[in-house]
């Protein structure tokens, strides 16, 4: 199943139109956190609250069932900028999860911790680490995640 993820679109939500248009054959849209616009506007996506997010209802974090997968999807702002991996694993294990998706960095990002695939897509408008903009996509089947970057130098 194709899933794609993003964040920190930070008002630049044209782009979210972009990025489904690009990718018809996904089967779900995830995003992340700061959209800081009303996520009633974006329906095809599922949408967590950032810490710039104060228009229209978000939940603080999701649990999105994949088959035998759970996906957990947080901003990851009210996790240690220190810890922020442990604590992610530690809260996916909680909930029964064995994948977080997660913003709020502005730095693209995979881990595999504990049996617990850590994706932050990075930011769909300011990236942090000198790379372009960027987004992510998950494959995931029964057996296997794998996880794609795309980098956009320009929208």
């Amino acid at each position: 199943m194709k899933i794609v993820v993003v964040s920190d679109s930070h008002g630049r939500n044209d782009i979210l139109k972009t990025i489904q248009e690009k990718h018809p054959n996904a089967k779900l849209f995830i995003h992340c956190g700061d959209l800081e616009d009303d996520p009633m506007y974006y329906p095809g996506y599922i949408i967590v609250r950032g810490n710039n997010d104060y228009f229209g209802r978000f939940e603080n974090e999701r649990i999105i069932p994949i088959g035998k997968h759970q996906i957990y999807v947080t901003h990851s702002h009210r996790f240690s900028y220190f810890l922020r991996s442990e604590q992610l694993v530690n809260r996916a294990k909680e909930l029964n999860c064995d994948i977080v998706c997660f913003g709020h960095t502005h730095v693209s990002f995979l881990d595999r911790v504990d049996g617990v695939t850590l994706v932050n897509p990075g930011s769909l408008s300011h990236s942090r680490d000198g790379k372009p903009c960027s987004y992510a996509i998950l494959d995931i089947n029964e057996d296997d995640i794998q996880v794609e970057f795309k980098f956009e130098p320009e929208w």
